[in-house]
This record gives structure tokens, sequence and C-alpha cells, in this order.
């Protein structure tokens, strides 16, 4: 098994890469609005995860076998109905976060967390990178008590492969509110063009074996 620190490739952008691009096309008003969430399939469970930049958190998961659906979002504050640039500012509360819908008879909420701590650094407090603020705080907000406890558990064990202390926040949910449409599956539809997709997520995506990996598994 890979090291983690072998594979991080934090989102050390700036998030005013979303524009970083060759040629920035228009956005329409559908554009701008916030998501739909997906339906949950009976006997499937939820988590929501925060660990950075949301475009990199969910091109991971929408990769892994077992898992329906991951939308990006916003969780954890005080504002309701928060847009991308109110949680730039760092004033709203909310985390970027990504809500995993997954089959557990095929995943395991250990496994989906097992990613989490290889996809990012968390003992960086409000920080990933060049991503800096409380918008970026790595945390997992669980739906059951059970989650909670497998939660807890699996953060004592990641902490053997850091030196550094694991800063993670493990929190009720909350609720979520799903972020502009242009913001899902933000790196498939925008790998080839954009910077930030090139030259941050497409290497991390390729260190974690995903990069050929369109869609989840139905």
């Amino acid at each position: 098994m890979m090291k983690l620190k072998d594979i991080f490739t934090l989102c050390s952008l700036s998030v005013a890469a979303l524009f970083f691009s060759t040629c920035k096309p228009a956005m329409s008003e559908e554009q701008k609005k916030p998501a739909k969430m997906p339906e949950v399939p009976e006997g499937f469970e939820q988590i929501t995860l925060g660990a950075g930049c949301f475009w990199c958190v969910e091109a991971v998961y929408n990769r892994i076998d077992g898992v329906k659906s991951a939308v990006s979002g916003y969780m954890g504050g005080k504002t309701k109905n928060p847009t991308y640039e109110e949680i730039c500012t760092g004033s709203t509360g909310h985390a970027e976060v990504v809500h995993v819908t997954y089959d557990p008879k095929k995943i395991s909420t250990e496994e989906i967390l097992a990613w989490f701590w290889q996809l990012h650094d968390p003992t960086t407090l409000n920080r990933q990178g060049n991503d800096v603020g409380t918008q970026y705080r790595s945390a997992i907000y669980y739906y059951s008590d059970k989650q909670k406890d497998v939660a807890e558990k699996s953060l004592k064990e990641a902490q053997k492969n850091f030196k550094d202390k694991i800063v993670t926040e493990i929190t009720k949910a909350s609720e979520l509110y799903p972020a502009e449409v242009y913001h899902q599956d933000y790196y498939r539809l925008n790998k080839n063009s954009n910077g930030y997709c090139r030259l941050v997520i497409a290497p991390k995506m390729k260190k974690l074996k995903l990069e050929d990996k369109e869609k989840v598994a139905e």
C-alpha cells in the first residue's frame, strides 16, 4: 500500500483558479442555481465529508466502486442558502463538502473513510495547500451514532500514519446546501480546459490510480 504522504497532491492553488482557463465560457442562470440532490435508493447510506477543495474530493468519490453519487455542497455554517461567493469570504461558517451516497453492500463506511484520509492532509488546520480558511477544514459529518463510532475509530487508526496530530472534526450532519450546478462533476467536465484541473486534480487522480475511471459503478 502506498504511503499516505506519497499520494498527497493537495488542492494547493487559490480558489480563484475556478476561472483559470484559456477561455472562460459564459455561465447560464441555470448553472448558477443550486444543484438538485439525487434520490437515495433504499438501503443506501450517506455521509458528508470536508477535505479542502470540493472539486478534488468529488472527483475521487465519483470514481469509487460502490458510490452512487458525490455532490459538492456546503455544510456546518450559520448562513442559509449560501452562495459560492459568500463561502469564499470565510464568513458563513460553512465548509466546502462532498455529500457521498453509497451502497453498503459494495463499500463500507470504513472504506469510504479510508479514501478520505488518503485524499488530503488532515493535520493542517483550516488549510489544504494554498487554500486557506475555515471553508477548507477537514471534517466528517455523520448521520447516525454508528457512523460516528466508525469515524472516531477510523481517525484513531489513521493517526498512526501521520506524525502530526489529525485535526479533523467529527460532527453530526446539519443542513446540506448543494453547491451551484457549475461546481458539480467539475473535474470530468473541465479537466482538459481548466488549469486547476490539469495541474492539481489530475496528478492526484493519477497517484490514487483513479484517472481512467469516468463514473461510479451502479
